[in-house]
């Protein structure tokens, strides 16, 4: 599998990564990221493989039942979402328990991709700062940038030529310190969220040359996923 994806990969993309020194060769780590386009699992899977870590995702349970990608997907140990039911928590229990073993695990905090029309960082669900919190590991902010010229959101067909780089930028790990401790309750939760998401956004900012938003688009009341 890492050989076929990376060929692929190696031969439809360009290559431009930075602050790969921030992501831990060993231990348990989040990796949250901005979300672009449906490409960025494979092109991230990369990055992070490439930085000595395999890549764990939370995948939705429905890509477990595809024939041949569903065996694939589980032999690569990702985590299945059972969205809309009651096993709907224990995604965020298995990913807490892959995180305790040592792995890396790879959140899109927002959710979904972004739907802000200059492709910044919508707000965020709460599940990786509950992690964070419950595990006491590192949460890696990363940006990103160029999946979404590969492949559109709501495109099929990926745009192969002219080549386009992928750009990412890992930052240092964010200061997470003030909430030790403090019970996880919703505002707790709300607040270490919004600080990663903030690392996220910032340096988005730095690799596009461009100035953030002043507050992320359609920041939702509530959204603890």
């Amino acid at each position: 599998m890492v050989a076929i994806v990376k060929t692929v990969l190696l031969l439809f993309t360009k290559r431009d990564w930075r602050g790969r020194s921030n992501v831990p060769r060993k231990g348990g780590v989040i990796i949250a990221a901005n979300h672009l386009s449906w490409s960025d699992p494979l092109l991230f899977a990369h990055f992070a493989y490439n930085n000595g870590r395999w890549p764990v995702y939370l995948a939705k349970s429905g890509v477990f039942d595809i024939p041949v990608i569903g065996t694939i997907v589980r032999k690569c140990r990702q985590i299945p979402v059972h969205r809309g039911s009651t096993d709907a928590a224990r995604s965020l229990k298995d990913a807490e328990q892959a995180l305790r073993e040592g792995s890396c695990v790879i959140f899109y905090p927002e959710g979904t991709i972004t739907r802000d029309p200059e492709f910044w960082p919508m707000g965020a669900k709460t599940g990786v700062a509950r992690l964070a919190l419950a595990t006491g590991v590192p949460v890696i902010p990363v940006a990103h940038w160029g999946a979404q010229e590969l492949l559109p959101y709501g495109q099929k067909k990926p745009r192969l030529f002219p080549r386009k780089t992928f750009r990412v930028i890992a930052g240092p790990p964010v200061d997470l310190s003030k909430y030790a401790g403090l019970p996880m309750r919703s505002q707790v939760l709300k607040e270490a969220t919004a600080d990663i998401m903030a690392d996220i956004t910032s340096q988005l900012a730095d690799l596009r040359g461009e100035k953030a938003p002043d507050a992320p688009f359609g920041e939702p009341e509530t959204r603890a996923g």
